[in-house]
């Protein structure tokens, strides 16, 4: 073989290995523009089918969205019934209270039960629906709810509470003061000082209130127990801030009665009394210018007016011509 020869085998072969990888170079730079013609138009067509959605949900509705709604709309309207029912629930137990507070416990002088852990919950118990599309509606009816419950809860506390004085009812009927601390032929010319816890000292000049009424008699008069009660003072001695022999009875049910000025008491602390018993006799100690009772009646701590409990055994006539013939008292200093 000549040189020449050699060298053209060695160009030649030189040429197809260039060409070969050339071929080579060239079909993998195919392969990747397929593959990235072909992964654009898959996005494209993503984006495409995306758009496509959203538009369509847009102005149409899919069966799912229509199920949704449906689901929505079914619950907003149970959501409505709840509410009426509930405001008809509470407006029976408004009319319970309102028959409780009115007439159940009139009949047993009795005071409206007390408001103490019946207020409304705070805000911040709902906050957890706050932001729901149906926020308002919810959140009301959970208020709705929560109010009927607790009326319901007040009413059931109140309906043991009746039931209670119902079962005390006689025992209650004999405990609350209802008759006159003396025998009312005792008084001197009808005269009892009136009660007035606005009236003007006549010589102090300034308001010293009269928390009772003084029956104007004569020294050692029978003081009756106006009600069942026990002994809870009984002041035998000593001044006992002006009031100076004195008996405090306790009838429970929250009525206490005094008795003031005494000459003589005939009871110790603990008895038990009877309507009616004598518990002492009337007198002028303390701060006191004549013989006279003073007599008060105390509900739940206040002193209230002891001329409404006479009319027991009173005509209407003469409650009248009593509340008339009232003057202020001149017996105490």
């Amino acid at each position: 073989m000549t040189q020449k020869e050699g060298t053209f085998d060695a160009l030649t072969h030189e040429a197809q290995t260039l060409t070969q990888e050339v071929v080579t170079e060239v079909a993998k730079v195919s392969f990747r523009l397929k593959t990235y013609r072909l992964l654009r138009k898959i996005l494209l067509g993503f984006i495409f089918v995306s758009v496509a959605n959203v538009l369509f949900s847009y102005f149409f509705y899919t069966p799912k969205m229509y199920r949704i709604i449906r689901s929505n709309r079914d619950m907003v309207l149970k959501y409505r019934i709840l509410q009426d029912r509930v405001r008809a629930a509470q407006s029976k137990v408004e009319e319970i209270a309102h028959r409780d507070e009115n007439v159940y416990r009139s009949l047993f002088s009795a005071d409206p039960p007390g408001g103490a852990g019946f207020d409304s919950y705070p805000d911040s118990k709902y906050a957890a629906l706050a932001d729901d599309t149906y926020a308002p509606l919810m959140i009301g009816t959970w208020k709705q709810l929560d109010a009927l419950a607790r009326g319901i809860y007040r009413e059931s506390v109140s309906f043991d509470e009746l039931q209670a004085l119902a079962f005390n009812k006689e025992r209650m009927s004999a405990a609350i003061p209802a008759i006159w601390p003396i025998d009312r032929s005792k008084l001197h010319n009808n005269h009892i000082g009136a009660f007035n816890p606005r009236r003007l000292h006549p010589i102090l000049h300034r308001i010293a209130p009269h928390n009772g009424v003084d029956f104007g008699c004569d020294r050692g008069t029978p003081v009756y127990a106006t009600g069942d009660a026990v002994v809870e003072i009984a002041a035998a001695t000593g001044e006992n801030g002006g009031f100076g022999r004195q008996i405090l009875l306790d009838h429970e049910f929250g009525y206490k009665t005094r008795y003031a000025h005494l000459n003589k008491v005939l009871v110790k602390v603990g008895d038990r009394v009877v309507r009616g018993q004598k518990i002492g006799e009337a007198g002028s100690t303390g701060r006191s210018t004549a013989p006279h009772l003073h007599y008060e009646v105390i509900h739940k701590g206040t002193p209230v007016n002891p001329v409404n409990y006479f009319n027991r055994n009173m005509t209407a006539e003469e409650y009248d011509r009593l509340m008339e013939e009232m003057r202020d008292t001149n017996f105490e200093m």
